[in-house]
């Protein structure tokens, strides 16, 4: 004989949680079980969103020690039991302040799915459908959390209110302060296709030179017969990725320094040159500078830096 099938009252879901509970073993993602987790653990867990307190989903879940497409497929089963005021989707900024926030949430960033909150009234009512004596303890803990962190704001409202004034204060200053950078920026002198440096006017000279290797975006090419380790020093300020060569007569001192700087620092190449050349350049990218002077005694007497027109490649075939 057939055996009589039971009719199941649909407009009162219930829900077995202690059965739900034997999915944890399963799931390496879910952390400690709420077993484990004390007070403050759970005070962590609680966020300000929309202007009420509320655990995220998946939190929810770990703390039930289940999971979180379970927690929301009873949800779902008892919707008009959890009206918006007691769960509501997150949206995509929202999420992206959580996940920012908390370590334990980063995951949420890459679910396709928007998690969901619930609020105190949510909780309470999550127990009125879990029918699951640690679920119920898990709700009085939860719910008692709410209550410690509502109290906690009620009774440092003032200070609470002192300190956001204070951020807000403080983004408004670093906008003013970012608004008066920008108009020196704009205001300032701007790197001059020639300069002209009088006797003793080193710093000025040493920082012009500086600039210039700041701004290289590709290579670097020195070409001087005199370099010491004030150049390598200088050649540290090029960004990352851009090449260095040295055209300069040989040093047993100068090979040294090198050595030892490259040993530390992005290599500076060294190319030998010859007795017959003169006159010194400096090559930023595709641009050449004839120098008046040495890098290293630059400013020292009057000298002049000048952005000339010649292709840097003519210059370095000349070397040859």
């Amino acid at each position: 004989m057939a055996k009589k099938k039971t009719k199941i009252d649909k407009s009162k879901p219930v829900v077995n949680f202690d059965q739900s509970l034997e999915v944890v073993t399963d799931c390496d993602h879910l952390e400690k079980s709420h077993t484990d987790l004390t007070q403050y653990e759970i005070e962590k867990r609680i966020h300000i969103i929309r202007g009420e307190q509320v655990i995220i989903d998946r939190d929810v879940a770990n703390l039930y020690g289940t999971t979180t497409s379970q927690i929301n497929q009873q949800v779902k089963r008892n919707k008009e039991r959890f009206p918006s005021s007691f769960r509501f989707q997150l949206t995509e900024t929202e999420r992206d302040e959580v996940v920012t926030n908390c370590d334990n949430l980063r995951s949420l960033k890459f679910n396709p799915s928007l998690p969901y909150a619930f609020t105190e009234q949510g909780i309470a009512q999550l127990s009125t459908v879990v029918h699951s004596k640690k679920a119920i303890e898990t709700s009085i803990k939860i719910m008692n959390a709410f209550v410690t962190m509502r109290r906690f704001i009620v009774q440092n409202a003032n200070l609470l209110m002192r300190i956001a004034h204070f951020e807000k204060h403080q983004i408004e200053t670093d906008e003013k302060i970012d608004a008066i950078l920008d108009r020196i920026d704009q205001n300032s002198q701007k790197m001059l296709p020639e300069a002209i440096f009088p006797t003793g006017c080193v710093w000025d000279a040493w920082t012009y030179i500086s600039d210039l290797v700041r701004s290289a975006k590709q290579r670097i090419v020195l070409i001087d017969n005199f370099v010491d380790d004030r150049v390598l020093t200088m050649l540290t300020k090029r960004a990352d990725g851009v090449t260095a060569t040295i055209h300069t007569r040989y040093s047993e001192q100068f090979l040294t320094d090198l050595k030892k700087h490259n040993e530390q620092y992005p290599t500076i190449e060294f190319v030998q040159l010859s007795h017959r050349h003169h006159d010194r350049f400096l090559i930023i990218d595709d641009k050449v500078h004839s120098l008046g002077a040495s890098v290293k005694d630059m400013g020292a007497g009057m000298c002049a830096v000048i952005e000339m027109t010649v292709a840097p490649e003519t210059i370095l075939e000349l070397l040859k």
